[in-house]
């Protein structure tokens, strides 16, 4: 095995806690596990979360659910599974058949569901839960025509029955953010005609991790409540990038001239660690050119480790170093050996000249306790979600 990944679970329970009290009192907290657990491994975390009070999970699509049931046969109680990213007709069958709960936001989504609940002969009403496009244009019926439409639909078809209204934020770590309110007001029109047309979810959910932390919305907790409160359902949130120990710095909007704190990144841990093994060890003379295409020379006699992980692992290529430009690093021993030259596509060479007595067959760090995914990210010009997303090593539970 080239390279692992071990989770701590113990951390991962403890940022579930920590994000629930975040959420306030009387908040439900749906825990996000799509994208294989944000490169986790959603079946390894699933179980975790359960225990510590997760009664949702949001997965991906049917497939990524049905693997997520699996993990689930020994762990009480069970929790609701929402499928997030939308469904064709041929995963309806899959979403009545493992009892999840699908995304939608138009009628033919619920037609199709509607038809695979009367094949399988599945428990009636079939829930789900409608999302509001208040302004990503993505996913989501946006408020008016198109909303009355779809709800007057529902109203006329008891087989498929209302749970939760939903939307998501686009800008929701950003300080001050016009968008954030315009969303806000938008889904309070929304919620309002789902009123009128006589139907009654169960939950009404419209936060991430980034809702929670910006302390510039003092009054989420509050809003997100009386908004339910209105349709006596019970409100919640959706968080995914916190579990795993990482937040979303929080930027300043467009003339928001206020104090920024976040209030969450103290309290949650990285739940990750990416490790590798040195395969190799040589020494370089000065002069000397490292990996690909020669952007880093040796300036003078160095020691280099060589690592079996690349950019095909999902070690970004973009944390390559030349002379001119430093790039990232991995943990050797307790200390920070430097990337040089090009990573490639399965190795990668680190500069160990100074750590003493390095072998192959040491233990390296490749991603956690000194070196984090939002650093990471940084060197490479994109966000914690995308490198933890990408790194393809096998998850275990530590």
């Amino acid at each position: 095995m080239n390279s692992w990944v071990e989770l701590s679970s113990e951390r991962l329970a403890a940022n579930y806690r920590a994000l629930a009290e975040a959420a306030g009192a009387g908040v439900s907290v749906l825990a996000v596990i799509k994208a294989n657990g944000y490169g986790h491994g959603a079946a390894l975390c699933a179980p975790v979360l359960v225990r510590a009070g997760a009664r949702w999970l949001g997965v991906t699509d049917a497939a990524e659910g049905a693997a997520v049931l699996g993990s689930l046969n020994a762990v009480k109680p069970q929790p609701r599974i929402l499928v997030m990213s939308g469904l064709l007709a041929e995963d309806a069958p899959g979403i009545v058949a493992h009892n999840l709960t699908a995304v939608v936001w138009n009628v033919e989504q619920m037609q199709w569901l509607a038809s695979a609940a009367l094949y399988c002969h599945a428990r009636r009403p079939l829930p789900v839960h409608l999302e509001i496009d208040t302004g990503m244009s993505r996913q989501g019926v946006p408020p008016g025509a198109e909303l009355d439409s779809v709800l007057a639909w529902l109203a006329a078809h008891p087989e498929i029955s209302l749970e939760g209204v939903l939307t998501h934020f686009a800008s929701a770590e950003v300080a001050g953010s016009q968008q954030t309110e315009r969303q806000r007001e938008r889904f309070e029109d929304a919620c309002r005609a789902v009123a009128a047309a006589g139907l009654r979810p169960v939950s009404v959910h419209a936060s991430n991790t980034s809702s929670i932390d910006n302390p510039t919305l003092p009054d989420h907790h509050s809003w997100l409540t009386q908004l339910a409160s209105g349709l006596g359902a019970q409100p919640m949130v959706r968080t995914g990038l916190g579990l795993y120990g990482y937040c979303l710095p929080i930027e300043c909007g467009h003339g928001f001239t206020g104090a920024v704190a976040a209030k969450l990144c103290c309290k949650l841990r990285p739940v990750m660690t990416w490790k590798t093994r040195v395969i190799a060890v040589r020494d370089v003379d000065a002069g000397e050119a490292i990996g690909y295409n020669g952007i880093f020379v040796a300036e003078r006699p160095m020691r280099i480790a060589l690592l079996p992980v690349g950019y095909a692992d999902g070690l970004r290529r973009e944390l390559s170093s030349g002379n001119a430009c430093p790039g990232g690093w991995v943990m050797i021993r307790g200390q920070r050996a430097p990337i040089v030259g090009r990573i490639s596509m399965n190795l990668t060479t680190v500069d160990v000249t100074g750590i003493r007595n390095v072998s192959a067959g040491d233990g390296v760090i490749v991603l956690g306790e000194g070196i984090t995914a939002e650093e990471h990210g940084r060197l490479a010009r994109t966000i914690a979600y995308e490198i933890l997303c990408g790194v393809r090593a096998e998850p275990r539970l530590a």
